[in-house]
């Protein structure tokens, strides 16, 4: 919709080249630059907000679905967000042009300068929906930590704690981090974009692998995850505050490399859970479509 009023893709590739060959150039900031933005995808598995989606399915044989489904999902809305801003550099080349000079106003402006009010109407409500609903999963999955994690089976473990109190504490977290976030966006704005990569990367590397390499290896051992947690997270930190590692790549790629390693070495020389294989039989029939009730053989007693 906004590539045709300009002329076409030509167009737009030919102004791009002319304000900047590099603007075309998917290798302009180094191989590394390139790794990284195609391996930003391998937070997904381990970010609590998105697992917590595969986790509350109601019927576990929509897994396979629901998985691909959201993969390509995320490949259109990634491929969008970069044609967008290379087209939108051909509609507004001097940032001056933006809004406040912000480039996060480009995808309403280029839509408002492209779409019928009608349609612009809806990109805008659509905008405000994805930040909903990602910011309600954050919301939940940390007053969840708090509340469960901290304090029912840390502080008050072994104690029966009323569901009532669980609520209102809940209630209460969910209150106190928006206020934290609000602050914080409002007193940090340019820390903020840096600081979601960061935890992108620290959670992704820290439980992406362990969990991949439990649902999928039977040889993955309680200890070899947690090597596997402390080696994502500690690499994702030491990458991140070297300078001369930060701007050579993306602290997720190998942060979730040696994750993995780490876990499958340590696995290897630990002794996996006794019940493995019939945790792996229960994840193999929840994959098997349902089975219809044998018939009873002919003389048996099938009313035993």
């Amino acid at each position: 919709l906004a590539v045709g009023p300009v002329g076409g893709w030509s167009v737009v590739s030919g102004e791009l080249a002319a304000w900047d060959p590099s603007f075309l150039d998917p290798l302009a900031l180094g191989g590394g630059a390139l790794l990284g933005l195609v391996g930003i995808g391998l937070g997904s598995p381990g970010n609590p907000h998105i697992l917590v989606r595969y986790m509350s399915i109601d019927d576990e044989r929509q897994l396979r679905f629901a998985a691909v489904t959201g993969t390509l999902a995320n490949v259109l809305m990634g491929m969008g967000a970069i044609f967008i801003g290379l087209v939108g550099r051909a509609y507004f080349p001097e940032i001056g042009l933006l809004p406040a000079q912000d480039t996060e106003n480009l995808y309403p402006l280029l839509a408002r300068e492209t779409l019928h009010p009608a349609v612009f109407g809806m990109v805008v409500a659509s905008i405000f929906a994805a930040i909903m609903s990602t910011a309600d999963s954050q919301l939940l999955v940390g007053a969840s930590a708090v509340v469960r994690d901290l304090y029912e089976k840390g502080i008050r473990k072994g104690e029966e704690v009323p569901q009532r109190h669980l609520v209102i504490l809940s209630r209460a977290v969910v209150v106190a981090l928006v206020v934290a976030a609000v602050i914080l966006g409002w007193a940090a704005e340019e820390l903020v974009f840096w600081l979601v990569l960061f935890a992108w990367a620290g959670l992704g590397a820290a439980f992406g692998p362990p969990l991949i390499l439990a649902l999928y290896w039977r040889g993955t051992t309680r200890a070899g995850v947690i090597w596997g947690v402390l080696t994502g997270a500690t690499v994702t930190i030491i990458w991140y505050l070297t300078p001369a590692l930060k701007d050579r790549m993306y602290e997720l790629i190998p942060a979730f490399i040696l994750a993995g390693l780490v876990t499958v070495v340590v696995s290897r020389f630990t002794r996996p859970p006794a019940d493995v294989d019939e945790v792996f039989e229960i994840l193999r029939g929840a994959d098997r479509p349902p089975q219809p009730p044998r018939a009873p053989e002919p003389g048996g007693d099938h009313l035993r």
